[in-house]
């Protein structure tokens, strides 16, 4: 159980970038990648604005393939596919059956299970598409990266809402510690920026509606937030024991040092305003990690924009942080809520702020809110030596999940 997990790939698609540098550049400038929506109508729906990712199509698939996958699965092998290069892993050397992929989603391809039950409804179900079942399954993200990559090992797509990225690589690392695998492939990829989607959550009051101004829509722990912008992207890290990284001469992006997971036990939806689900998995993060809470030196939040989840994670910091807190960003006031994919893709942003040194910014953060005293790296990117970073993801039904990097030494 004293294994060291390490890092050694990272893959992104997102409303900032299709690219880890792109990604990067994009967030430390503070550019926001929310837009009006307008590849469908929105006029019968409250809240008319999200992040957008550009539409990806993974080397080597040609038009009769790429028809039978879901959206949601082109991101996941993209980003799969970038975290693979990178790591320079070769599954012709590697026993397959080591190499396993824990990828999950919130709600799967909820794109064409909508596009279709249209059509059955207007047109009869000879209409229906004999790939609706396999392309909106949430579990296919995994299946599909294990079978285009030939991993053969643990294959598993957990489901926990917002924290579902999260909690990917958390249980990914618990298998390599295990001795289930040596390598994982772990991350999570949603894409819900569809009507249905949208008057969902706009029906809940959970959107934001400032429509006028959607580059401003996003406002983690600022007074005047008004609910969280939806988003869509995946995000995907390789995963290895310390061992068969240093073994393959693999370059070490950083080690994932703690995890932990906890539920709040509290409401379907609200999160408990007195954060005490939140800190406890904190609290099982640093204990894995074996380090003090003064020593993480930044924390990317969950942050979503919405009034109750900023002030119950703030709760939920000064538990655990009291007067030491380290520095705070939410990455969601740039790109929005990519809900099952968040988990994954803030990793990658709390990775980059380990190589880099730099923290990037909570934006259009203008007015304090005092329930929400955090120290916040407001507007602009900060420049600092980054050792070790905290990372939360908070899901619906009380799923909390914690994660800490720390630089690979």
């Amino acid at each position: 159980m004293n294994t060291k997990i390490v890092v050694t790939g990272m893959g992104v698609v997102s409303p900032a970038g299709n690219t880890v540098d792109d990604f990067w550049s994009n967030l430390c400038a503070g550019r926001s990648g929310i837009r009006a929506i307008t590849h469908f109508k929105t006029d019968k729906i409250a809240s008319k604005i999200g992040g957008v990712a550009e539409d990806v199509v993974p080397a080597g698939m040609g038009p009769k393939e790429i028809r039978r996958q879901s959206r949601f699965t082109l991101f996941a092998m993209e980003a799969a596919d970038q975290a693979w290069r990178q790591s320079g892993l070769d599954i012709a050397k590697e026993n397959p059956f080591r190499c396993g992929v824990y990828f999950g989603s919130g709600i799967g391809g909820i794109d064409h299970i909508e596009q279709n039950t249209v059509k059955n409804h207007l047109e009869g179900p000879r209409r229906i598409s004999p790939f609706v079942m396999p392309q909106g399954l949430t579990n296919m993200a995994a299946g599909v990266v294990g079978i285009r990559l030939g991993l053969k090992g643990p294959n598993l797509a957990i489901v926990t809402a917002c924290a579902t990225g999260a909690h990917c690589i958390g249980t990914a690392a618990d298998a390599i510690r295990l001795g289930k695998a040596d390598m994982m492939i772990a991350g999570g990829v949603e894409t819900p920026v569809i009507p249905f989607g949208l008057a969902s959550f706009s029906a809940m009051r959970a959107l934001s509606t400032r429509n006028h101004e959607p580059e401003r829509a996003s406002r983690p722990f600022d007074l005047d937030r008004d609910g969280f912008v939806m988003s869509e992207g995946a995000g995907a890290l390789v995963l290895e024991s310390e061992s068969h990284a240093k073994a393959r001469g693999a370059e070490i992006l950083a080690e994932v040092a703690g995890t932990g997971e906890s539920c709040d036990a509290y409401h379907v939806t609200a999160p408990d305003p007195e954060g005490i689900g939140a800190a406890e998995a904190m609290r099982a993060a640093l204990a894995q990690a074996g380090i003090n809470p003064e020593e993480i030196v930044y924390y990317n939040a969950h942050g979503t924009s919405t009034k109750l989840n900023d002030a119950s994670e703030t709760r939920s910091l000064q538990l655990v942080f009291g007067e030491n807190m380290p520095l705070v960003s939410s990455t969601k006031s740039m790109i929005g809520h990519l809900l099952g994919a968040a988990g994954a893709v803030e990793a990658i942003a709390s990775i980059q702020s380990i190589l880099t040194g730099i923290i990037t910014p909570n934006i259009n953060y203008e007015t304090p809110d005092p329930e929400c005293r955090v120290n916040l790296v407001a507007n602009e990117a900060r420049e600092v030596t980054v050792t070790s970073v905290m990372s939360n993801s908070l899901g619906f039904g009380g799923h909390n999940a914690t994660l800490i990097f720390r630089r690979y030494a």
